[in-house]
């Protein structure tokens, strides 16, 4: 066993027995590795990677491939979930010096952190064009033993445009109400209407720019909601979504979304959540508020600790094989099924594939699912189930805890905010160091990791969403809390906009980024923008809005041109520029007249208004501390009332829930 075996990752562990002489990121690694005067081998992966597997079963478990780098190296593992910081600085170095990335992530660089060789996959042989580490480390080796000064070089000059590219300033960009609209026009030319979604294969659910699409649909483009419904419906019924036990894969391996990359990821699971959601308040469609409690049902079911934390990911492959839990013979579904169920299966789903099949459903057939998948499932989990990696992280979680409380809000389902408070609740008793500072990363009863700027921005969005869920105010006090806690530690007071890492924290070699670009996940700048505003709305002071104004300069010109890289950002940016909706409800919470006027609310798509509650059975309510204006608010008449003002311009008051919707801007 090697260094590794005392770690928290589950990826790292998975490397223990590796015969590689495997570090942790740390600074005993680099101190040896100047000692010895030796090149540093760094191999940043996660957990559920399935190329992440294959290199490590070819070459890492390898006892030449092994030989070989523990005389040429010091070798460092990095979970890239575990440390974002080290993995964007250097998959940034990947990019520029290869013009492409991906994971595994291998960079080779001096013993002070600097690359001067980069690359993803490489198998233990050479073979189709593709350099294997039998060759490549020998020649490495050379080079650094004879042409040292070259690698030098190539290295300064890879920091130097590194730290160049680290270096977000202000822009000219200017944006406006338009800029949702002709990022749909821009994401028009991309979608594939055949299929639903963007681009071809492989093919990725993108989740943020349905929300994006949602925004410019209520600003009048007739399109953005007919992809919205395209994609949405596409997905759910593909392959790509677990047909049986629900949840999303990863992405399709084909433009038609039937051929799932079959692992899952918890961010995933929300951002796709979180869509369903906002189509089935702007729709009223079923299928979506289907989809959204599915997706619930899988997270709470296969993805939540017993301590109320939502684990990552679980892996795409099992026994050995990518797919093979999800995958159904001929045979299995004919000895599983009656022969009712059978007829009712054979209308209901298409399989893909030879031998083997993966589930995907007849578009035409929308009944939701049943006894039928009830039975498929219990059969199912007898197999032996894919690896899960149950480390908690916070941002993660954050992004979970908004779409399981938006989920119940909308949907009238209690239970589902209530998982939501109890994975916060967690957050905020285990996550906290005792000096007050959020930790990122909880696992096998540890929490550690300082946390990064999104950590403490997602978590804030995640309260704020299961604030208008439960109205409890303690949540946005602590949504207000982690806000002025990421302003103190990531706020950058020259140029604004927050740095990765705070300021107190050691920085990947030297450099503190500003994440801008979404992918997967969202970037923390473009949820800063979002929750920024949002504060702004809820306290009422200007300072949190202006701040909102400085990250959004940071962004190019041309955003809306890229909306597939800047999707959530166009999303926070439209409710930015607004016009933004205050809406108080003030009531006795026990009351039906209040109860109807909170629920006219939460099933609309609202996406423009922040919905505050005061009760009028407390002598002194919370929220009028939090948000002050709202202490001239009482009822009307002895019954509840809600205040409506649009860009600080009130509407009267009015207990009638029609009216109320007209003031909001719905008919």
């Amino acid at each position: 066993m090697n260094a590794l075996q005392f770690q928290k990752s589950p990826y790292l562990l998975q490397h223990a027995a590796n015969p590689v002489d495997w570090l942790p990121w740390g600074d005993e690694a680099f101190r040896k590795a100047r000692e010895l005067n030796r090149p540093v081998f760094l191999s940043i992966g996660y957990s559920t990677c399935h190329w992440c597997h294959v290199m490590a079963h070819e070459s890492f478990e390898d006892a030449e491939v092994a030989r070989l780098m523990n005389e040429t190296f010091i070798s460092i593992k990095v979970d890239r979930e575990e440390r974002p910081d080290i993995d964007t600085h250097y998959m940034t170095a990947c990019q520029l010096m290869t013009g492409s990335g991906g994971w595994p992530l291998s960079i080779f660089m001096t013993p002070d952190g600097a690359p001067f060789f980069a690359g993803t996959y490489f198998p233990r042989e050479s073979a189709y064009g593709h350099v294997g580490m039998l060759d490549l480390v020998p020649r490495i080796r050379e080079l650094w033993e004879t042409r040292r000064d070259e690698l030098l070089t190539s290295a300064a000059t890879v920091a130097a445009a590194l730290s160049e590219d680290a270096q977000a300033s202000a822009g000219e960009a200017t944006f406006g109400p338009g800029s949702v609209v002709a990022a749909t026009q821009a994401l028009s030319s991309d979608f594939d209407d055949a299929n639903g979604g963007f681009g071809s294969a492989p093919k990725f659910p993108m989740a943020s720019v349905y929300l994006l699409l949602l925004r410019a649909w209520r600003r009048g483009s007739v399109r953005a909601l007919e992809m919205t419904e395209s994609a949405l419906r596409a997905m759910r019924n593909g392959g790509v979504y677990d047909q049986v036990g629900f949840g999303f894969h990863r992405y399709s391996t084909d433009p038609a979304w039937r051929v799932p990359h079959f692992e899952k990821m918890l961010y995933d699971q929300a951002l796709l959540c979180l869509g369903y959601v906002d189509a089935w308040r702007a729709t009223g469609s079923d299928f979506h508020q289907r989809a959204a409690l599915e997706i619930s049902a899988y997270v709470l079911r296969d993805m939540t600790s017993t301590e109320g934390g939502f684990f990552s990911a679980e892996d795409a492959d099992s026994q050995g094989e990518e797919g093979k839990f999800y995958l159904w013979s001929r045979a299995e579904i004919q000895e599983a099924l009656s022969r009712e169920q059978r007829e009712q299966f054979d209308a209901l789903y298409k399989r893909e594939g030879e031998g083997d099949h993966i589930l995907h459903r007849d578009p035409s057939q929308e009944a939701p699912p049943g006894t039928l998948e009830e039975t498929l499932l219990a059969r199912r989990q007898s197999r032996p189930r894919p690896g899960r990696d149950d480390k908690i992280l916070v941002d993660w979680n954050g992004l979970m805890i908004a779409a399981l409380a938006r989920a119940g809000s909308a949907f009238g389902q209690p239970a589902l905010a209530a998982a939501a408070s109890r994975s916060a609740d967690f957050l905020l008793r285990r996550l906290v160091a005792p000096d007050g500072r959020l930790l990122h990363r909880y696992r096998d009863g540890e929490a550690a990791i300082g946390a990064f700027a999104e950590d403490h921005l997602f978590l804030a969005w995640g309260l704020i969403e299961l604030y208008e869920a439960t109205f409890q105010p303690r949540w946005l006090q602590e949504a207000i809390r982690l806000t002025d806690q990421a302003l103190a530690l990531f706020w950058d007071q020259d140029g604004g906009g927050f740095f990765q890492t705070a300021h107190d924290s050691p920085a990947a070699p030297g450099v503190r980024r500003k994440t801008l670009i979404d992918g997967a996940i969202p970037s923390g700048n473009s949820v800063a923008v979002l929750v920024l505003t949002k504060v702004a709305e809820i306290t009422g002071q200007e300072k949190y809005r202006r701040m909102a104004a400085q990250i959004v300069k940071l962004y190019p010109s041309g955003a809306e041109s890229h909306a597939l890289s800047f999707s959530f950002f166009l999303s926070a940016l439209d409710f930015f520029i607004g016009p933004t909706i205050q809406l108080v409800i003030v009531g006795d919470p026990d009351r039906p007249d209040t109860q109807a006027l909170l629920g006219a609310v939460q099933a609309r798509y609202l996406p423009d208004t922040t919905v505050l509650f005061k009760p009028t059975n407390e002598p002194d309510p919370a929220i009028t501390r939090i948000a002050p204006f709202t202490s001239a608010y009482g009822p009307l008449n002895g019954k509840a009332a809600a205040y409506v003002c649009r860009d600080r311009t009130c509407q009267l008051p009015t207990g009638d829930i029609e009216i109320m919707l007209q003031n909001l801007g719905l008919s």
